[in-house]
């Protein structure tokens, strides 16, 4: 697991550093100008290594640059709480990035901004329809959504509220994902996407309960196949540096920045939870479609996956049968949560929050001493979340946000990133194959990209396919789960890069 998580760190470290994007950072507090910058090999290296715990255990944080993290956190706060209309809450972050000495470019720029968006802000959230008429077309793209979440039974659990709650979102002169107003409370969905989402809560809760519900024993089983998990997520990067390169290609019809790239890259992982952490933090205005587009691509899977897996093997090594895997002990599956967060504390800290609680759910799971508690996490607990989390994601889905080029652009690296990561599992297989002494069936290389566990069903499924007797899916279990681990590693290396 150790050499999993270091060949994710250096692979990430290299591709995310090697995108060469012009975007607006603050400099330094002590002038506050914006300059334009770019992010080189070197540069994403040196800046993992600053963000290792290794790191900063010997060099904790001085004062000044928790004062300048703090006002760049502020700085970005107020574009963004501009950027979607949010114009009471971006006023008290201009005052705060000007109490922690913004220089008076910045405090000009924001205001020029902030003023922008009052006098000219209905212009600037047009969509591609008009008002009414959008509104109109997501009240039935909800309805499309519950219809594949009931008829096609395409992830359910998350379609059917998220759908209807891009139909709440919607309705005209009801304001129920409206943010607030003077004398006026703000829409109910408006408080389950800023307690819930927008605080990461949601995600993070989900993630626990997905770890109690984790058997990591086929991975401990047959350790090689997190690396399979790994290859899975190498369609993040290729989607982060398409995003990139689509704002230059098109000229700035579709418009990514560097964050807005790493959030619509992580739906290569096809991690709903993990591109809705993410997203939250580097890109809160295309939530809803990033969300919409992990869990779109998550639900199809069964249809997605197999052409390629066909495409990219042969029948013979789809027939291959696998050697049964071994009796993983009980000790085992104990110290392996406690192993895999101790090396993430040292090694990338900014993915503990989605690790750690995904490692607490598993240790409740096996240590067995606190049932009340798994059992609560695997069912009750996950099953109230989902649903204020579908409906919270639902309310990013206003006709105004959601109908523009940006979100096709999304959607088309969305699928990309998906093709291009069940691919090279697939690929990676066929490597390990030829150079392992046991034999490996490349089908399973498709389930890294830890939609769990329908992936690894797929893979089962095309198997049986092709051989009556050849019955895949623990084998399949372990890169699954490693990718559940790989796109968490991912969103965090690509939260100390441009985060």
């Amino acid at each position: 697991m150790k050499k999993f998580i270091t060949m994710g760190l250096l692979a990430t470290a290299v591709l995310g550093g090697a995108v060469q994007v012009q975007a607006e950072e603050a400099c330094c507090p002590a002038d506050g100008a914006k300059t334009e910058s770019t992010m080189k090999i070197g540069e994403g290296f040196s800046k993992i290594w600053h963000e290792t715990g290794i790191y900063r255990f010997i060099n904790p944080k001085t004062a000044d640059e928790k004062k300048a993290e703090k006002l760049t956190a502020a700085i970005k706060a107020a574009e963004a709480k501009i950027g979607a209309g949010h114009l009471e809450s971006a006023r008290e972050f201009i005052a705060m990035s000007k109490s922690l000495g913004a220089g008076d470019a910045v405090v000009s720029d924001l205001a020029e901004q902030y003023n922008d968006e009052l006098v000219n802000g209905d212009e600037h959230h047009k969509g591609l329809l008009p008002e009414g008429a959008g509104q109109f077309v997501m009240i039935l793209v909800g309805l499309g959504l519950i219809y594949l979440a009931i008829a096609k039974k395409f992830e359910p659990l998350l379609l059917l509220p998220i759908g209807f709650g891009a139909i709440l979102t919607n309705i005209p002169v009801a304001g129920i994902a409206a943010a607030a107003m003077p004398g006026q409370p703000a829409g109910f969905l408006h408080y389950f996407y800023t307690v819930g989402v927008q605080s990461g809560v949601f995600p993070l809760l989900i993630f626990m309960g997905v770890g109690a519900m984790t058997d990591f024993g086929p991975l401990l089983a047959n350790p090689k196949t997190a690396l399979l998990g790994a290859a899975a997520q190498f369609g993040i990067f290729i989607a982060l540096l398409g995003a990139s390169a689509m704002s230059h290609w098109t000229g700035g019809v579709v418009d990514f920045s560097l964050q807005d790239a790493a959030s619509i890259g992580i739906i290569g992982g096809a991690d709903g939870p993990t591109a809705i952490f993410l997203s939250s933090r580097l890109s809160p205005n295309l939530l809803g479609a990033i969300a919409v587009a992990a869990y779109s691509y998550m639900a199809l899977v069964p249809i997605i996956q197999p052409p390629i897996m066909r495409l990219l093997t042969t029948k013979e090594e789809r027939s291959i049968e696998m050697k049964q895997l071994r009796h993983v002990t009980k000790t085992e599956k104990i110290v392996f949560p406690l192993v895999v967060l101790i090396l993430c504390i040292l090694l990338l800290p900014s993915a503990t929050p989605l690790i750690g609680m995904l490692m607490l759910g598993n240790l409740m799971k096996e240590s067995m001493v606190v049932d009340r508690l798994s059992e609560t996490a695997q069912n009750s607990l996950i099953n109230i979340v989902t649903i204020m989390l579908g409906l919270a994601v639902g309310s990013k889905l206003a006709a105004d946000k959601f109908l523009n080029a940006n979100t096709l652009g999304i959607l088309g690296l969305g699928l990309v990133a998906f093709i291009i990561g069940t691919a090279s599992g697939v690929l990676l297989a066929k490597l390990m194959n030829k150079l392992s002494k046991e034999q490996i069936n490349p089908l399973i290389g498709s389930a890294g990209v830890s939609a769990v566990p329908m992936a690894a069903r797929v893979a089962n499924k095309v198997g049986l396919e092709a051989n009556p007797q050849n019955f895949l899916l623990m084998h399949a279990m372990g890169p699954n789960v490693a990718g559940v681990i790989g796109s968490a590693v991912a969103a965090g290396v690509l939260l100390a890069l441009v985060g």
